[in-house]
């Protein structure tokens, strides 16, 4: 798929057909997600790919917005060693951006969904809420899920006419 054609074109999905995704596709992403540059090339994430109906399930309780997980066949979840590396949010962002590209050159859907720095109650963090559902290690940050599947829904990319050029400065800050 040209590049172009996928930035453009490429829309957060929260409504998923019942399909599952073929190992094939989920091996591609989690390639994609591996081939993701990272600082020094230290490669701080680690990455557990959810196709268990009944844990996608429980990780869509992991905060409100995540509910949208438990329409998802597939739950590619982000995790970081912070002891690796001093910017691994700025990896684990790269990481998500290569698993979103990715499975929208399948023509899958997909949804980044926020986990670090969120809660799921007033007693307890999301990220420790997914990290004792998956069985996570303490030493590893949860940053994100993203929800992938068949989209049951059909978006089309943002007009250029509403891109807000006005962000984009050349040489010095104004112009």
């Amino acid at each position: 798929m040209d590049f172009w054609h996928l930035i453009t074109n490429r829309r957060s999905i929260r409504q998923y057909q019942p399909k599952a995704v073929e190992a094939e596709r989920v091996d591609q992403i989690m390639e994609a997600a591996l081939r993701a540059p990272s600082s020094q090339n230290l490669q701080p994430c680690e990455f557990i790919a959810v196709t268990d109906p009944e844990v996608i399930g429980e990780l869509a309780k992991a905060r409100p917005r995540t509910s949208i997980l438990s329409g998802a066949p597939l739950a590619m979840v982000i995790c970081v060693d912070p002891e690796k590396c001093d910017v691994w949010i700025e990896n684990a962002a790269i990481a998500a951006t290569f698993i979103c590209l990715a499975a929208e050159a399948l023509d899958l859907g997909h949804c980044w969904l926020q986990i670090r720095e969120r809660r799921h109650s007033p007693e307890q963090t999301a990220e420790d809420f997914v990290r004792k559902v998956l069985q996570i290690p303490a030493q590893l940050r949860v940053v994100s899920i993203i929800a992938i599947g068949y989209p049951a829904e059909e978006k089309v990319g943002h007009p250029r006419e509403e891109l807000k050029f006005e962000k984009i400065h050349q040489d010095i800050y104004g112009n």
